[in-house]
């Protein structure tokens, strides 16, 4: 075994940080919290409350590795925790993560075959960087210490971890969808994925359906053997939509070793929501919604960003297709389509914002009257106290990606409608489908059944709404973030 030079008993692998990093007028570092209560950053974060010694590892981007070295930085909120950063230039961080990431892994992990390029992917930079993160996770864990790593773009960490540090427990947590095995076979270094991910004691995704597609990929590619499948969790609609599954495998045992597999979706903070919605600035917000976007009309919200995974253009497609149908809702009803730019500069993501700048335009144009716009398209990042007041404004909400690994936006919006009505519709291509029986489930990928669910909305009475709701708020209550956190890390300490 290596030299342990650290000690820190548990360790979270996340490319970013804890905490924005900015600088004050006098030139001074400072950590800015992020602005939502239910990203997954301030819940990890929150780790360190109670784990002594514990040290978060993330990226910083720099202009030369020549004398860059790792960055150790004393962190004292909410405890005191090691933040550590690794070093990676901008050809790095745009081959491992803009590239290698998002053009090959992203349409793989979403269905999306046909937008999969390996020509640009530099596997030997991807590999390298993840060499980087486990070694600097080897050299921080104290003596069976515990290392949590996160999502798609840290593949293969565990192997490199176990390899180098078998005393040390690791978990892993996929925050995307898992394909089926067909094709997630696509992928030319699908082997070496699951052989890291096998070097695991836990592997947790959002729903059974994503647990099943990676247990079915590990015994396919590998042979590891599957443990007997069992009823899945009461908290998850077990049958009925395109992502339910009535059983699910518990465990897979692969080189003598048997990794834990746990299906927990990401919750929300539902207290804090509630509270949030009470506070000045959120009423504020509140009353300019009441008195400009929505005044005396139904408002129809739906938020996301610019990706051809979330179905934006379907949504204003259908949207269209209403407005052609029933004249008496011209005046009567605005759709708020709040869909955040992409960033990286990627061409698909340009094509993708380009085509619903053009289709937002197109309906204003055909449909706008002198004192209603039909479409109000938002392309900033909202505060998240504004969307707070959007969501408590909003009749409906209609969220209907192609494919997404859960949607904390669903519920979100659940939340803070609690005795409020209101209507969810949502696809039943998202995790958070088999979480929220009361919405109204709809295939995006169908004219029909879009239509239907909008009008359904729509017309629904307010008994009918509140009694939905009701049972959506009760499943967000039961099953938090917290929850969700305590029964990822659940057994890897003892």
């Amino acid at each position: 075994m290596p030299e342990i030079l650290g000690k820190s008993p548990f360790i979270i692998l996340y490319h970013r940080t804890p905490f924005d990093e900015s600088y004050n007028k006098d030139g001074e570092r400072i950590w800015q919290d992020q602005k939502s209560p239910n990203g997954i950053i301030p819940t990890l974060r929150n780790f360190f409350r109670n784990k002594t010694n514990g040290t978060w590892i993330a990226w910083k981007q720099v202009e030369s590795l020549e004398l860059a070295e790792d960055e150790k930085i004393q962190m004292s909120n909410p405890s005191p925790f090691t933040l550590k950063r690794i070093p990676l230039t901008e050809n790095e961080v745009t081959s491992f993560y803009h590239v290698t990431s998002k053009e090959s892994f992203w349409p793989i992990l979403h269905t999306f075959p046909t937008y999969f390029d390996v020509n640009n992917a530099d596997w030997s930079i991807f590999e390298e960087v993840n060499k980087r993160f486990a070694k600097s996770a080897c050299n921080e864990a104290s003596p069976g210490g515990t290392v949590w790593v996160h999502d798609y773009n840290l593949w293969l960490a565990p192997g490199y971890i176990r390899k180098s540090r078998p005393d040390l427990k690791i978990a892993f947590f996929h925050h995307t969808p898992f394909p089926g095995n067909d094709v997630f076979a696509i992928l030319p270094w699908r082997r070496m994925i699951i052989e890291s991910l096998l070097c695991c004691d836990k592997v947790g995704f959002h729903i059974p359906r994503y647990t099943e597609n990676f247990s079915r990929a590990a015994n396919c590619l590998l042979g590891a053997e599957r443990g007997p499948k069992r009823k899945v969790d009461n908290k998850f609609i077990g049958i009925g939509s395109a992502l339910t599954e009535p059983t699910v495998t518990p465990w897979l045992k692969y080189n003598e070793r048997q990794i834990e597999l746990v299906s927990s979706p990401v919750g929300t903070s539902p207290d804090i929501i509630q509270d949030m919605i009470k506070q000045a600035n959120v009423l504020s917000h509140i009353d300019e919604i009441k008195t400009g976007t929505k005044k005396s009309r139904k408002l129809i919200l739906s938020a996301s960003r610019v990706d051809y995974t979330k179905g934006n253009e379907e949504l204003l497609l259908a949207y269209e297709r209403l407005l052609e149908r029933d004249q008496s809702l011209h005046g009567k009803v605005v759709l708020m389509l709040a869909c955040v730019s992409a960033t990286s500069g990627m061409k698909i993501y340009q094509e993708t914002q380009r085509s619903i700048e053009e289709t937002v335009g197109r309906i204003n144009g055909k449909y706008s009257l002198i004192d209603w716009v039909p479409v109000r398209l938002s392309t900033r990042r909202i505060p998240y106290d504004e969307m707070l007041a959007w969501f408590t404004q909003a009749d409906i909400c209609w969220i209907t990606p192609l494919r997404d690994g859960l949607n904390l936006v669903a519920k979100e919006y659940v939340a803070a409608r609690k005795n409020k009505g209101g209507v969810l519709v949502l696809s039943e291509f998202t995790g958070a489908s088999v979480l929220l029986d009361g919405a109204v489930l709809t295939n995006p990928y169908s004219h029909r059944r879009m239509d239907d669910a909008i009008e359904t909305a729509l017309n629904m009475e307010k008994d009918e709404q509140n009694k939905r709701m009701n049972l959506m708020v009760e499943a967000v209550e039961s099953y938090t973030v917290k929850d969700w956190a305590d029964e990822q890390m659940k057994g890897l300490d003892q």
